[in-house]
């Protein structure tokens, strides 16, 4: 569940913790709230973030959303523990990724527009959500990366939004190598829209919010629509074959070992390796 803040009074759900919500002016602004672990992209907050977006999207009064997060990053893809902790179970496994798959989806589906305010690290999963949102502004100290390479899983979900974005061979060079960018380029890449210093962030997210809200809301949303509609045909089918490929690779021992490695904070070493 989310929080949700409405000018200077604050109501929370049950169980919130998680996303909290605030509006002001139109714009909504939801933020990740679990800083103290890079706000991984868990199942629980997953849905809480489509709860809020399907909440948002039948909201007369909701014109922009600015999607953020708690402290020190962003969002560093989804939770390693929760899915270590599942490897035997293709079930849990391939029900993640059906719910991420259509959280990544709605971003697109909103009827407002949707600004990623990204600071600190957006890797795997977390790429993939600024990849997904309409626009991206980023802090100069922001760093994107497709790093599943690296404890043996590809990236093969986030591939399918950053490649959109991004490129094919730019997107490649992130999947096989699993070797950040840095905010300025993936300004160059077309990953994010602008870069700006860490303090003047909020300043700059706030600036492109209000130029969308001094626009006709009918006429943002319908061409939001259009856009994608024409742009995004196949996303579903790309969806839904990535999500497979990530099954797959989650029930082999190299994804066990990796993330073990990760999570011990060690070298891997392949079982396919020998």
């Amino acid at each position: 569940m989310a929080e949700t803040v409405t000018g200077p009074s604050t109501t929370r759900k049950p169980g919130a913790s998680v996303v909290r919500r605030e509006e002001t002016d139109g714009i909504v602004r939801l933020t990740l709230a679990r800083g103290d672990r890079y706000n991984p992209l868990s199942r629980a907050m997953i849905a809480a973030l489509q709860a809020e977006l399907d909440a948002i999207a039948v909201d007369a009064a909701a014109r922009v959303v600015v999607l953020a997060a708690e402290g020190r990053g962003f969002c560093a893809g989804h939770d390693l523990a929760e899915m270590r902790a599942h490897t035997d179970d293709d079930a849990w496994q391939a029900a993640l990724f059906d719910e991420c798959n259509r959280l990544m989806v709605t971003l697109t589906r909103l009827p407002q527009p949707v600004i990623a305010r990204v600071h600190g690290i957006a890797t795997a999963a977390g790429c993939q959500l600024v990849s997904m949102c309409d626009l991206a502004v980023a802090a100069d100290t922001a760093r994107f990366a497709l790093p599943g390479v690296n404890i043996g899983v590809f990236c093969s979900t986030p591939a399918v939004g950053v490649a959109r974005a991004v490129g094919r061979k730019r997107a490649m060079e992130l999947l096989l190598t699993g070797t950040p960018i840095d905010a300025a380029t993936a300004l160059d890449w077309g990953l994010v829209n602008r870069v700006v210093p860490a303090e003047q962030l909020d300043a700059e997210v706030d600036s492109l919010a209000r130029a969308i809200l001094a626009r006709s809301g009918p006429v943002i949303t319908n061409g939001k629509r259009t856009f994608y509609a024409q742009l995004d045909q196949p996303l579903d089918a790309a969806y839904a074959i990535a999500a497979d490929a990530m099954v797959r690779d989650l029930s082999a021992p190299d994804a066990a070992e990796g993330i073990d490695a990760f999570l011990g904070k060690r070298e891997p070493r392949w079982p396919s390796s020998g």
